[in-house]
């Protein structure tokens, strides 16, 4: 009987510790094959941003930072098998090619659509997921990534302090925190429920929290976009809250194949006084099962 209880214990530690996420040298033969660095995220998520800082997107005569709606990433994660997820940025001419190598690599193409609506020139959104060896799915995403004109990686600026937005009166209406990123200012929102796909637990940092990006404009207004992550049934209510507060919805879709429960992507875009907007994108938040 003693025996017994030992060796229980000895199992219970053995497994808690195969259930740690990896640490960043783990990732290290992701970055190598990747060619480029992760940040490690608090989920135990190695992601990779690759901001199109090569495009000159602009719309109603804004110019978009890569931060506000032109930031290609994928992301990693380690859960028994490895899987990866991300949204590669590209021009009409880089898609055929792209999705033709990520195919030939294992790797699927789960969604292909517009994000933003009247932007010159236009851009695509490919969505992607595979699993399997990590080091190989990263190096079939950098062999995809190789066949755009998606600039390599540069060394990172110092961190902005501040931005010309009252960014506290922003978390104050949206009721959560943000941070300054590339210029604009960017904040997550987590769903309250458990995703998966095919079976594996999908950490918030690949992709599934909803995204609110304010890019500054002048004179308090800022540029917004992202996407609210949705129910089906939150949908048209959703819909009906951004657009009764004065922002554009500009596209709704899928992007993944086999989650569950069932996601859809509402994207928007407005330009107007920031903390209105706030307000607004508030009412929305607050018709859908985000965490408080």
């Amino acid at each position: 009987m003693r025996l017994a209880l030992v060796l229980s214990f000895f199992a219970l530690l053995l497994s808690a510790g195969a259930q740690q996420p990896p640490t960043d040298s783990a990732w290290k033969p992701v970055e190598q094959a990747m060619q480029r660095s992760g940040q490690l995220q608090p989920d135990g998520v190695m992601k990779f941003g690759m901001p199109r800082s090569d495009l000159k997107v602009t719309i109603g005569g804004t110019q978009l930072k890569p931060a506000l709606a032109l930031g290609s990433w994928v992301a990693f994660s380690r859960s028994g098998q490895s899987m990866v997820m991300g949204d590669l940025v590209l021009l009409e001419d880089e898609v055929g090619p792209v999705m033709a190598k990520l195919q030939e690599n294992g790797i699927a193409v789960t969604a292909l659509h517009n994000h933003l609506l009247h932007e010159t020139p236009h851009v695509m959104y490919m969505h992607i997921s595979g699993r399997g060896d990590a080091a190989t799915l990263a190096r079939g995403v950098h062999e995809a990534i190789a066949l755009t004109k998606t600039p390599a990686p540069a060394a990172s600026p110092a961190p902005a302090s501040k931005l010309d937005l009252d960014t506290a009166a922003i978390e104050s209406a949206l009721g959560h925190k943000g941070k300054i990123n590339g210029g604009v200012f960017q904040v997550g929102i987590p769903r309250a429920e458990s995703i998966t796909s095919g079976g594996m637990k999908v950490p918030n940092s690949m992709g599934i929290a909803t995204g609110i990006n304010f890019q500054p404009t002048g004179g308090g207004k800022a540029a917004i976009a992202g996407d609210f992550v949705l129910a089906p049934g939150e949908v048209n209510p959703v819909m009906k809250a951004l657009r009764s507060n004065g922002i554009e919805v500009t596209a709704v879709h899928s992007h993944m194949l086999d989650e569950n429960p069932r996601l859809l992507f509402m994207h928007f875009w407005a330009n107007d006084d920031a903390v209105k907007l706030a307000k607004g994108l508030r009412a929305a938040l607050d018709l859908t099962n985000s965490a408080k």
